[in-house]
């Protein structure tokens, strides 16, 4: 049976960036996505960006999932945006906390993910398919592992149907977090988020941002490699395809590539895959 795959974008800040992104867009669409979700910028600085772009996502005739973050939000703006959402036909969210842009305070109404997936539920009910992320190596934010844990719980209890993970590339990581999720209650599908290797710098860059761990044996192939980009891009495909093969076996609901505005590696993944996704 053929696995279930969605992708991510995040909104383009140029006209010809739109117009990439519609190109790539198109060579995706033919793979049958559940739905294709759209990124959402510190402080709700790309909310104009995210919000076009997820109306063009369902004028195309996909499913689409806005990125829809609370920090520094209050909660009369919170219900006018789920207005304006709702008013598109957009019938699926991913409730996120979200970082303020730079030399802020936190502000706001909401605290937490949960907070915000919590008011979701109370003002519309079962409106919205409600995804949540979480974290197979643990948020870099976090206290401790078990505390991390039971932020997602928490979130899952106030009303999340769904969850995708942040990237990674050790596939035990990502099904010892199922089953300790599962022992503490947390029952809802847990999507594993995939990211193609394309560039070892810009994989670094994010990793060492987000908390995501490069497995040793990866940083130094990849380090070797220097400049040579069909060597790393071959090399990723290989990783990053045993991973998904990994994961298919071992029983993940669906996949999520976070395809960063382009069509090409994911579509190698996919044919990787051959009929698994």
């Amino acid at each position: 049976m053929r696995l279930p795959i969605s992708f991510e974008f995040f909104p383009p800040k140029t006209p010809e960036g739109a117009v990439k992104l519609r190109a790539v867009r198109a060579q995706l669409r033919e793979r049958a996505p559940q739905f294709c979700s759209v990124t959402y910028g510190a402080g709700g600085s790309t909310q104009a960006g995210t919000f076009a772009t997820v109306l063009e996502i369902l004028e195309e005739g996909n499913d689409a999932a806005s990125h829809f973050s609370c920090i520094g939000a209050t909660r009369d703006t919170v219900r006018e945006q789920l207005q304006q959402l709702k008013a598109m036909g957009v019938r699926r969210l991913v409730a996120l906390r979200g970082d303020l842009p730079s030399g802020y305070g936190i502000g706001g109404e909401f605290q937490y993910a949960s907070d915000l997936v919590a008011f979701i539920r109370a003002e519309t009910g079962r409106d919205f398919h409600l995804e949540v992320a979480c974290y197979p190596e643990v948020h870099p934010q976090a206290r401790s592992p078990q505390a991390d844990l039971q932020a997602f719980v928490t979130k899952v209890r106030a009303g999340a149907d769904s969850a995708i993970t942040q990237y990674f590339f050790t596939p035990e990581a990502y099904f010892r977090f199922v089953d300790e999720a599962r022992r503490a209650g947390a029952e809802v599908p847990i999507v594993p988020g995939i990211m193609p290797i394309t560039s070892s710098t810009q994989l670094m860059r994010f990793s060492d941002a987000c908390g995501a761990e490069i497995p040793r044996w990866v940083r130094l192939r990849l380090q070797s490699f220097g400049d040579d980009t069909a060597s790393i891009k071959a090399f990723g495909l290989d990783v990053v395809g045993a991973l998904c093969e990994r994961l298919v076996v071992g029983g993940a609901p669906a996949l999520h590539f976070y395809t960063m505005n382009q069509a090409a590696p994911t579509l190698a993944l996919l044919d990787r895959l051959g009929g698994a996704a």
